[in-house]
């Protein structure tokens, strides 16, 4: 199963295998886990496993915390991951948004072609924060 989810969360999220591999330790295990638990689990370097558990806290998936009286940080997948990862999907679609206005307002000198490339651009950056802002909320009402 670890294996699996190295290879298919990791390819649809677009992280590397070992995110993957990382996110189903932390989502099947029943405590949190310090980095030399995840090292020992997947057999890896601390370098990687330093990378891959900030890929999964940068989004959304995973929270990282120090445990009261603990001088070591831990990591736990968040009981709202999903929705943790619809959120930063959110996020750098909004930025992407901000990109195209910026663009479009900028390029009204270019020639016809680039203007209607940066035209579509917005339109599309538009069109998916509304439709992901809309799923998100559909998809904590639903829960």
């Amino acid at each position: 199963m670890i294996d699996d989810f190295g290879l298919h969360i990791g390819r649809a999220m677009g992280w590397p295998p070992m995110a993957g591999r990382a996110a189903a330790v932390l989502m099947l295990s029943e405590a949190p886990m310090t980095m030399a638990d995840l090292q020992d689990a997947l057999e890896a370097s601390k370098g990687s496993m330093s990378e891959m558990t900030r890929l999964l806290v940068e989004s959304g998936t995973v929270r990282r915390f120090k445990p009261p009286g603990s001088r070591q940080y831990v990591y736990e997948w968040r009981d709202d991951a999903w929705a943790g990862c619809l959120q930063h999907q959110l996020d750098a679609t909004t930025d992407l948004l901000a990109l195209a206005e910026s663009a479009h307002a900028r390029g009204a000198g270019l020639p016809g072609r680039q203007q209607e490339r940066l035209r579509e651009m917005h339109e599309y950056y538009t069109f998916m924060v509304r439709s992901l802002e809309a799923l998100l909320g559909q998809y904590k009402a639903s829960r």
